[in-house]
């Protein structure tokens, strides 16, 4: 199994429960695995033959733009449907750090989807 992997990344998204937790937009940090076959990339060393991860970084930065989310599980899927959608991993496995509770590090939620079993819209 081959994976890109984008480790931590920063974004800021308005998400949770009450509507002065989604008055601003809060940090938050994603962890993004992507399954997909490398080998032919590997042979031809040709971006083409590859998932452009900066273009992924920069979907994922603007993805929060004027919309919000009560859930980070909802945000979780909403996420990993567009980076199916757009760049056609086999599978995404995606976990959203949420840094809400001050007696934890985080809270997260991981999820994978798989391009298979999401629906056509």
């Amino acid at each position: 199994m081959d994976l890109i992997t984008l480790c931590d990344l920063e974004v800021r998204y308005r998400v949770g429960i009450t509507a002065e937790e989604r008055s601003q937009p809060q940090l938050l940090l994603l962890r993004v695995e992507m399954e997909f076959d490398l080998s032919r990339a590997g042979a031809t060393d040709d971006l083409a033959d590859t998932i452009n991860y900066q273009a992924v970084v920069d979907r994922l930065l603007s993805f929060g733009e004027q919309r919000q989310w009560n859930l980070i599980e909802t945000l979780a899927t909403d996420l990993a449907r567009a980076i199916l959608a757009e760049f056609s991993p086999r599978s995404v496995t995606l976990e959203v750090k949420k840094f809400i509770i001050p007696q934890t590090r985080y809270v997260s939620v991981t999820l994978t989807r798989n391009k298979s079993h999401e629906p056509h819209p």
